[in-house]
Order: C-alpha cells, then sequence, then structure tokens
C-alpha cells in the first residue's frame, strides 16, 4: 500500500509543475521569481515520494509531503507579496533602483532584455474568478500535503 501512495504522491506533485509550465506554454501566462521557486519543492517531493516506495519507507513519503507543504509555504509568501501585505524578499521581484555612482547609462546597460513578471502582480488562471495562481497552488499543496501525511501516517491492513 505504501508503494501505491507514493506512486499517487509523485505523479501529484510532478503534475503542478508541469500545469503552470503548460499554462505558460498554452496560455501564454508568464511566471515570476516566486512562482519559479514554488515548483521546486514539487520536484523534491516526486524524488522523495519515488525512493518511498522504492524502499516503503513511511518516514521518505512524510518527507515528500512535507516537501509539498514547503511549496505551500511560499505560495503564502507569494500571496502576501500579492496582496502587498510585505515586499517580496527576492531582489528579482523588485523594481530595480539608482546607487550612487551609477550613471543611466549604465543602469539601462543592467537592465535585462526582456522585464520579469513582477511577483506583486498576481496571475488569473482563469477570467473573471478571482483566484490567482498562487492561492490555487496554496490549495493544492495543502490537499496534496495532507493526503501524502495521511498516507504515511495511516496503518495499513
Amino acid at each position: 500500500m505504501i508503494r501505491r501512495s507514493s506512486l499517487s504522491l509523485a505523479v501529484l506533485a510532478a503534475a503542478a509543475p508541469l500545469a503552470a509550465l503548460a499554462s505558460e506554454t498554452f496560455l501564454g501566462l508568464a511566471p515570476c521569481a516566486l512562482c519559479l521557486w514554488q515548483r521546486w519543492p514539487y520536484w523534491v517531493a516526486v524524488l522523495l515520494a519515488l525512493l518511498a516506495g522504492l524502499l516503503r519507507s513511511r518516514g521518505l513519503l512524510v518527507l515528500a509531503a512535507l516537501a509539498v507543504l514547503v511549496s505551500g509555504g511560499l505560495a503564502v509568501l507569494h500571496i502576501g507579496v500579492e496582496q502587498q501585505w510585505w515586499p517580496s524578499p527576492l531582489p528579482s521581484c523588485q523594481a530595480p533602483t539608482a546607487s550612487l555612482g551609477l550613471s543611466v547609462d549604465d543602469m539601462l546597460k543592467a537592465m535585462a532584455a526582456k522585464p520579469d513578471k513582477p511577483c506583486d502582480a498576481p496571475t488569473y488562471l482563469i477570467p473573471g474568478l478571482p483566484v490567482t495562481m498562487a492561492q490555487l497552488n496554496l490549495l493544492y499543496a495543502l490537499l496534496l500535503g495532507g493526503f501524502g501525511l495521511r498516507e504515511a501516517l495511516r496503518r495499513h491492513a
């Protein structure tokens, strides 16, 4: 039973960053730096869940579920940035500021060729539905992390 639960968690964890990538590719949604950070814990969860299934380890399955919940924590951080409750801790999310000694030419040369999407600009998957991608990720991470923890702690007959 632990193998089936581990495989389910691995597949569902991989689905989140793959769905985000599909939304970029097919819907033209641009990710910000915080969006990209939220994907990494899912890949860690995939690896841990696969190892948990291979080794029949409940401990690794717990770690995989916790990795998913880390993405949920990053989603909370992102939601706070989107709602302007706090600034983003990532320098790539913030607008460049002038430093003493830099000329306008120096600042223009330092700019990226294509500007990144700002982290405080919410991205909505479904127009008219006031739920951002970060909020959807939080919900998904809570549900998937809860599933993983339940399966890891459940006594199978």
